[in-house]
């Protein structure tokens, strides 16, 4: 197992902010706020899109997608930045379906619902796929930049003891294929672009409070928010492709 040589939390409050534009989106949930909270006190300029924001960021309508990528195009035209780093924070494990049934992780086969399956794989992996499709070509064509859209180890096949969970499972499970796809076409474009897969451990939001078993180490956003951009500024060269936790430890597919 393969573990990024990270900085500490002071040695990269006092690194040099890196030139250029983060964008998080999903920046209004619980670790994407934290993330950008994180940034900002690093003197970085970041833009934030979400459900909440204008342009709005919806992965149940893609034209969004696309509308939102426009827009930060314009941004990076008006103030002459790059994308130095995009950050992709959202994610669902339990909620509403449009027709207002609930829905959560599943225990047993007998429990797979096809409506919660595709609206779970959309928000999870199709809308990420889409952002792929229209933000990754803003990213600059030299320089080291980078794309990390946040997983979960539960998306894991290797990792997989327990079972159950399926929709979440399988959703996190094709966004990691997708990153390490990804991946390989952007370095066509760009040698030194790196797109990852993260996993953030267990995080005090609202997505994982109804699940947070007693003896898991839950931490708040703020922290996790520190580790991750941590393992980001510390990701070697020839790491793109792959899948990190909250340590810069590799997590197996």
């Amino acid at each position: 197992m393969h573990t990024i040589g990270g900085m500490t939390d002071t040695q990269t409050a006092d690194a040099q902010p890196p030139k250029g534009l983060n964008v998080v989106l999903g920046g209004q949930g619980g670790l994407g706020r934290a993330l950008v909270g994180r940034l900002s006190e690093r003197g970085e300029a970041v833009l934030v899109l979400g459900r909440g924001s204008t342009p709005a960021l919806d992965f149940t309508q893609a034209p969004t997608v696309a509308a939102c990528a426009e827009h930060v195009a314009q941004q990076l035209d008006r103030s002459g930045q790059v994308l130095s780093r995009l950050v992709v924070a959202t994610g669902v494990l339990h909620g509403q379906l449009p027709d207002g049934r609930a829905y959560g992780p599943e225990r047993s086969w007998q429990q797979i619902d096809p409506d919660a399956l595709a609206h779970v794989m959309q928000l999870n992996a199709i809308g990420p796929a889409l952002v792929m499709r229209h933000f990754l070509p803003l990213l600059p064509r030299q320089g080291r930049v980078v794309a990390a859209f946040i997983s979960a180890r539960v998306g894991s096949i290797g990792d997989n003891a327990l079972g159950g969970w399926y929709a979440y499972r399988a959703s996190k499970a094709a966004l990691n294929q997708l990153v390490r796809t990804a991946a390989i076409e952007l370095a066509r474009r760009n040698r030194e672009a790196l797109c990852v897969a993260l996993h953030p451990g267990t995080v005090d939001t609202p997505l994982s409070q109804p699940f947070a078993r007693q003896g898991l180490n839950v931490r708040p956003p703020e922290v996790a928010a520190r580790e991750l951009l941590a393992v980001l500024d510390s990701l070697p060269a020839g790491s793109s492709g792959q899948f990190f936790d909250q340590h810069g430890q590799t997590v197996p597919w």
